[in-house]
């Protein structure tokens, strides 16, 4: 079934004194209809985050576009543009005095199919008419907690510690890498990646009725606006990309006898 993608990226610096979150979308130009959306949310020093989230932005966009995107090889190509990223956030110590890291997140749409990637606590919604499928569950200290049953997901979102991360992109260890997919894929279907400075002022249900409500870019006005709200004086650098699926309508010609005749 084809399918029109209606897209959107935005940002918003909050509070902050600089944006050191990237997003990116990417088309591949050899394959239509595919697409890659990456949501970075960079971390460490001045200037030091922005770096890190750049090198995940070049590094998705160098894997996905070199690749044949074979169906069995998706998994591969998401992971390779994480581990890559990480090698080169790690390189960048030995060239700077910062202390760079970064979250990411990756979404693929391919052969009717999407498939996503993150490390960190830069999110992947899937929403279907707007009702919560599917969320990437943050590599954070209180989603441990909650995984092991010591707090519930609200007790969390009220946790003093919770972004502080135990796994990124720069850090000593490799990164660790949860996947996800979603086949096949529906009219209605709406991805959302973003980074903490957004998903921390919404509920699930608050961003899968915005999303389902509004069209892309006025629904991004919408979630900027409310964050800014919300922040208080207080807001973190706010990014994030929405992919929408639309089902597209062929209209089919009317037969000679069945159209009017004007008098």
């Amino acid at each position: 079934m084809p399918f029109i993608i209606e897209t959107c990226t935005a940002q918003h610096i909050g509070d902050r004194d600089e944006q050191q979150d990237r997003v990116g979308l990417f088309t591949h130009p050899a394959h239509k209809g595919a697409l890659l959306a990456v949501v970075a949310d960079g971390m460490g020093g001045h200037t030091g985050g922005a770096l890190a989230a750049e090198q995940v932005i070049h590094s998705a966009k160098t894997n996905f576009q070199s690749n044949a995107l074979a169906a069995g090889e998706i998994q591969s190509i998401l992971a390779a543009a994480i581990n890559d990223a990480h090698a080169g956030i790690k390189l960048s110590r030995f060239t700077s005095e910062q202390d760079p890291h970064s979250t990411a997140c990756l979404l693929m749409l391919h052969h009717g199919r999407a498939d996503w990637a993150h490390c960190g606590d830069s999110r992947v919604y899937h929403f279907r008419a707007g009702e919560l499928v599917s969320r990437s569950v943050d590599h954070s200290h209180v989603m441990n907690l909650v995984k092991m049953g010591y707090l519930t997901e609200a007790q969390a979102e009220e946790h003093p510690q919770k972004n502080l991360l135990i796994s990124c992109l720069g850090d000593t260890d490799d990164p660790k890498i949860d996947f996800g997919a979603a086949s096949p894929l529906c009219d209605g279907d709406c991805f959302l990646l973003c980074s903490d400075g957004l998903w921390a002022y919404f509920s699930d249900q608050e961003l899968g009725r915005v999303l389902s409500e509004f069209p892309v870019r006025q629904a991004a006005e919408i979630l900027i606006n409310t964050v800014r709200d919300r922040a208080n004086g207080r807001g973190d650098n706010c990014s994030f990309a929405i992919v929408r699926l639309k089902t597209i309508v062929e209209e089919r010609p009317v037969p000679p006898w069945k159209r009017s005749v004007a008098k």
